[in-house]
């Protein structure tokens, strides 16, 4: 079993941190370069940053963060969030990201993913998948969540790794930041349809949860928001518990 990464999530609005609830109901978080420094410091593997007012003038700012943060924080930066084209990700890689995280645009031109792959390797393209429950299934979202689509996220992850995406990070709609845990269902299903990377992201309460996501949900790596940004948890403390429930973290 690979050790699980634990990945803070900085959703970046305005050039600010802010936390919100199904995607709505945004409040402030913090400045994105201290909130980055903090988490490098606490040894997490990771870190990801999502623009999502992804306006032309937000992913200019975006960048400008990306820049000064990769400047004093050595840990692998995954950006998101109006990553429409191919320059899109250069300009992002050159910022200073290790990856480039793409969602509406994806699904709008799936050859993206390809061109992505085959230009700057697997490794660096992940699939963001904005997922909402429709009945018995899934639909993948575009637009930061507010326009469903008919796509199945199950198929559309598995599409994705077949196009040539390194790794899906999963977006429960439904359960961002109602800190009812993740949902375990969706994160097992897209789990065991792909043989990449699977981030769990939406819904992280408490420490079990994140035992479950992975234990039950068998996802690769766990994203937190606003149990790191508001003081409740630390990376430290993540790590340890999910170490004494038998399950391989990282250690620095």
């Amino acid at each position: 079993m690979l050790a699980t990464r634990i990945i803070p999530c900085l959703d970046i609005h305005d050039g600010r941190v802010v936390k919100g609830v199904k995607f709505k109901a945004l409040r402030d978080a913090g400045d994105p370069v201290t909130l980055a420094a903090y988490y490098n410091a606490q040894r997490a593997d990771e870190l990801i940053f999502l623009d999502i007012g992804a306006s032309y003038r937000s992913q200019a700012l975006l960048i400008e963060v990306v820049e000064a943060i990769s400047r004093q924080v050595f840990i692998p930066l995954t950006v998101g969030g109006g990553i429409r084209t191919i320059d899109d990700m250069r300009k992002a890689l050159q910022a200073g990201a290790d990856k480039v995280a793409t969602c509406t645009a994806a699904i709008q031109r799936p050859a993206l993913l390809s061109e992505g792959a085959e230009r700057f390797g697997s490794q660096c393209i992940v699939l963001s998948i904005d997922a909402k429950q429709a009945g018995d299934s899934w639909v993948a979202c575009t637009h930061g969540g507010r326009q469903a689509t008919e796509l199945d996220a199950i198929e559309w992850a598995m599409a994705a790794e077949r196009l040539g995406a390194g790794e899906i990070l999963l977006n429960s709609i439904d359960r961002d930041g109602t800190r009812d845990g993740y949902d375990l269902e969706l994160t097992r299903r897209v789990s065991e349809a792909v043989r990449i990377p699977v981030i769990a992201s939406g819904g992280a309460g408490t420490l079990d949860h994140l035992v479950e996501a992975v234990a039950v949900g068998r996802a690769d790596a766990l994203l937190l928001a606003s149990l790191f940004h508001f003081g409740e948890l630390t990376v430290d403390q993540v790590k340890a518990h999910l170490q004494a429930q038998g399950i391989p973290v990282r250690r620095g």
